[in-house]
């Protein structure tokens, strides 16, 4: 019988491709010393930018390390693929919602180019990542740090074109204090765009901009009535501005045609945010701010009937989309106001953004990597750490298979007096609201520490499951985490954490690896098991 034409090959699903792709054989070796697996450039750098907050330490490698292994591959892959770098990076500001990745990586991307000898496609990279008001002066200072206060043309025209897209009075308000080093003024100064021909009053609020910056004078014209309604707001003497909020539709109208956001609302009153003053800026404020006040809601008092508004919006599908929270915010706010009024709002709103979550069928093994290097933190706040994401992950996947066994794994050992758990296996409760899984996760000890041994938690609990899900930063110590699973059965990594090398090949032979924190890769599985090709999100 022929050792290749066997029927087994038939099986679709083996003869289907993802797009992070990597040699067959291991080229190098984890963090923790298990055969490691190197991708193409694209690969590991798609990994990279999708779990990298750009300036913060990782658990195996250091900011500095980091942000310059993402400046060299985005260099090697604009020059690899340039087509393909823009796209990239387009996908990675808006989709992903990665901000300083995609403005680090636009950077690197024009620099590529202009070393190289090489014009176009750096403008609208430029243009492309700049989504907020703020970033160009972010972009800027990049730049100054990275490569010196002489901007190329590239750079000045690209942020030139978003200025005319983003500047406002309102942003302006927003985002132009003296806590930025790089303000609109001198955003201004060093591109000089030309206001948009639709934007009549554009020309006037540079001319303020510049003016403001240079100390020139801050007298606002009469063609910004914006900031013309914040400067006699500010222009109140401060014993008289808290009467302001006897009236609350006064208030909020007031507020809203000046532009107060709750910051600088904080900063005018010169005193705390009472209930009355929140009550009033509460309907003009974003999403994201909403998100982030729920526990000073509390403290300030607010009503139940307004705090019910909030919660709706909170809950409301399109505003979660148009939002790009990432679902670990909700369960940081979650964990900040444990008000009961917030938790069914909060776990809706989960929901929505794990909305394309697959439903799998079959049995799955889902493992969570709950090691001591997957309690790095994803930002400096600390209030976000790897392993919550993949709890998250692991649990809302496991809840909408057909059946499921989740395991929290590590290592088994002693060191400094305690002692680790190779793995734990977690009870799936029938109905039971994902917030508080993760909750009983994390009460219930299932955040284990210690080391990665991911073969033995795959041939200790792979009893013929259809699929393995592993969710982990793949930095495995023991044997080579391939060859615990069956070449026959799908092995799927969610990568959290983007370290050079992998656990395992991938990109074929029911090897897939996929990485970010969103849940949008997911879907991949199921297309992935009906024989289809998968292909990049952008």
């Amino acid at each position: 019988m022929g050792k290749f034409n066997s029927a087994r090959l038939r099986h679709a699903a083996r003869a289907a491709t993802s797009p992070i792709r990597s040699a067959r054989l291991p080229a190098g070796h984890t963090a923790e010393g298990a055969p490691g697996f190197l991708r193409t450039p694209q690969g590991e750098l798609f990994l990279l930018a999708v779990t990298n907050m750009v300036g913060e330490d990782a658990f195996y490698e250091s900011a500095t390390d980091r942000n310059s292994r993402y400046a060299e591959l985005v260099r090697e892959v604009t020059l690899l693929d340039p087509d393909w770098t823009a796209r990239f990076l387009r996908w990675l500001r808006g989709t992903a919602n990665m901000r300083s990745a995609a403005l680090v990586g636009a950077a690197e991307f024009t620099r590529a180019r202009l070393d190289a000898g090489l014009s176009g496609s750096s403008r609208q990279v430029v243009d492309s990542v700049l989504q907020r008001a703020d970033e160009p002066g972010e972009l800027i200072a990049y730049w100054f740090a990275t490569y010196g206060r002489a901007l190329p043309k590239p750079v000045k025209r690209g942020i030139g074109d978003a200025v005319r897209r983003l500047y406002d009075e309102r942003s302006l308000i927003k985002w132009d204090s003296d806590a930025h080093a790089v303000r609109f003024g001198d955003v201004l100064d060093l591109t000089h765009p030309a206001p948009a021909p639709e934007k009549p009053w554009q020309g006037e609020l540079f001319r303020y901009a510049l003016n403001r910056r240079h100390q020139r004078g801050d007298a606002v014209p009469d063609a910004l009535p914006v900031l013309r309604a914040r400067a006699a707001l500010l222009a109140l003497p401060v014993d008289d501005r808290r009467r302001l909020f006897r009236d609350g539709a006064r208030a909020r109208d007031a507020l809203r045609a000046a532009g107060m956001t709750w910051e600088s609302v904080a900063g005018w009153l010169q005193g705390p945010l009472d209930a009355r003053v929140w009550e009033a800026l509460i309907p003009s404020m974003g999403y994201m701010a909403l998100l982030r006040n729920l526990r000073n809601f509390d403290q300030a008092g607010v009503s139940d009937a307004v705090a019910a508004q909030v919660a709706a919006e909170l809950a409301d599908p399109e505003r979660v989309a148009r939002s790009r929270q990432l679902p670990m915010r909700f369960l940081s706010a979650y964990r900040a106001a444990p008000s009961l009024r917030w938790g069914h709002a909060l776990e809706t709103a989960l929901g929505h953004s794990l909305a394309t979550v697959p439903r799998l069928p079959g049995r799955t093994l889902v493992l969570v990597d709950t090691s001591g290097s997957m309690d790095s933190e994803f930002s400096a706040d600390g209030s976000l750490r790897r392993w919550d994401a993949a709890a998250i992950f692991g649990i809302a996947l496991a809840s909408r298979c057909e059946a499921a066994d989740v395991v929290s794994f590590s290592q088994a050992g002693t060191w400094q007096g305690r002692t680790y758990a190779a793995s734990r296996v977690f009870e799936l409760r029938r109905a039971e609201p994902l917030l508080r899984a993760v909750e009983r996760w994390k009460s219930d000890g299932y955040f284990i520490g210690g080391g990665t041994d991911t073969a033995r938690a795959v041939r200790t609990h792979y009893a013929g499951h259809d699929r393995v899900v592993v969710l982990t930063d793949e930095q495995a110590t023991g044997a080579e985490v391939n060859r615990a699973v069956p070449a026959a059965v799908p092995l799927y990594t969610w990568n959290l954490a983007g370290y050079r090398y992998g656990h395992a090949p991938s990109g074929s032979h029911n090897r897939h690896v996929f990485g970010g924190l969103t849940d949008a890769a997911f879907g991949m599985i199921p297309l992935l098991e009906a024989g289809a090709n998968a292909d990049w999100p952008f």
